[in-house]
């Protein structure tokens, strides 16, 4: 995928997007192939932010957010046709999503939220401690009451679904730039970068966790904030776990199988709390309820940034006072949400709202 020289780098366009991570391709992509001229700067690689810093899952439920999950469905079937429409395979395999409950009011939260889920077109059901046991069989059951089960999740290469959607909008005739940060956004769309500057008729804001910093260089307000996440793997287990699914409890420690280890997360340090606290509190939870997993050793996997709502549920929209739209917030949810992401911005440039 080649990048234009900075003496290329176009007098205007008429959508210009920031960022170049699942979200920003999907943007241009899709505007790119609704014939809008489309050019997209990011300050590093593409996928270099916090595309590349999850755990690699798509999945489609998402625990008492029937809306993510009605645009994760819509991402799903995105992603079924995905290397028709790309010529990009993504390697989906099928892990399956577990959330385990600990107490009956998770239950009961699970029951009035089910019939959300159900009309999101949510594929999620209830299973027994015994049951989620035979799902994963790492986990002691006895530390449980009961869990969702969602077999909608799959395994997927985020850069592959970067590649795919850049090579598409390429194709389509959208001019892509890395190495490109924006320094500047003035009132009339002109874009400022070291490249250069570019005027666009509107500006479309998908940077990631720094999209809070880029729509303040336009004069907006955005509430977003990087939120750091480390995600570590363990050591291989003495047993092989085989296919485990992504299966999270509510201390918000996560699990999945990765090739012969173990992929594990459990949020972040608390205000105050030094990682050695944070790992050591994550370690005693992992043992407790995956006993096989007790005083296994744990090395860094990697880690990054994720971009922050105040309530993790994405920002889409359009500032009242200008060209200005932005796709943000997503809370480590991009990969899950981006092929929609892409069609409700693609809808709102071109005054398709409700789309």
């Amino acid at each position: 995928m080649s990048a234009l020289p900075p003496s290329a780098l176009p007098d205007r366009t008429d959508a210009l997007v920031i960022g170049g991570g699942v979200i920003g391709t999907a943007i241009a992509c899709e505007l790119a192939e609704a014939g809008v001229g489309t050019v997209l700067l990011e300050r590093g690689t593409l996928g270099s932010g916090s595309s590349g810093s999850t755990a690699n899952v798509v999945r489609t439920y998402f625990p008492g957010e029937a809306r993510t999950g009605a645009l994760a469905v819509r991402s799903m079937t995105a992603y079924r046709s995905f290397a028709e429409r790309t010529g990009t395979p993504l390697g989906l395999e099928r892990v399956g999503f577990m959330v385990l409950f600990t107490e009956e009011r998770q239950v009961e939260e699970f029951h009035r939220d089910h019939a959300a889920q159900r009309d999101a077109g949510v594929d999620v059901q209830l299973v027994s401690a015994a049951e989620a046991a035979q799902l994963n069989p790492l986990l002691d059951e006895s530390t449980i009451l009961a869990a969702a089960w969602s077999p909608e999740a799959y395994s997927c290469d985020p850069v592959a679904i970067v590649r795919g959607y850049a090579a598409a909008a390429q194709e389509a005739g959208a001019v892509l730039r890395t190495e490109t940060p924006v320094t500047g956004i003035d009132p009339d769309g002109r874009v400022h970068t070291p490249a250069g500057s570019i005027l666009a008729g509107t500006v479309i804001c998908a940077a990631g966790a720094w999209s809070g910093e880029v729509a303040a260089l336009a004069g907006v307000r955005l509430p977003v904030a990087p939120e750091p996440i480390e995600l570590l793997l363990t050591d291989p287990p003495a047993e092989p776990t085989g296919a485990l699914p992504m299966t999270l409890h509510p201390s918000s420690l996560r699990i999945r199988a990765w090739k012969d280890r173990v992929l594990v997360g459990m949020g972040r340090p608390q205000e105050g709390e030094s990682r050695d606290a944070w790992l050591q509190r994550l370690a005693r939870q992992l043992g407790t309820t995956y006993p096989a997993l007790d005083g296994i050793r744990l090395r860094r996997g990697w880690g990054g940034a994720l971009d922050a709502s105040p309530d993790g549920l994405p920002l889409i929209g359009r500032d009242s006072s200008r060209p200005f739209l932005h796709a943000a917030g997503f809370s480590g949810q991009g990969l899950c949400q981006a092929p929609a992401a892409g069609e409700l911005v693609r809808d709102l440039y071109l005054g398709k709202e409700g789309n």
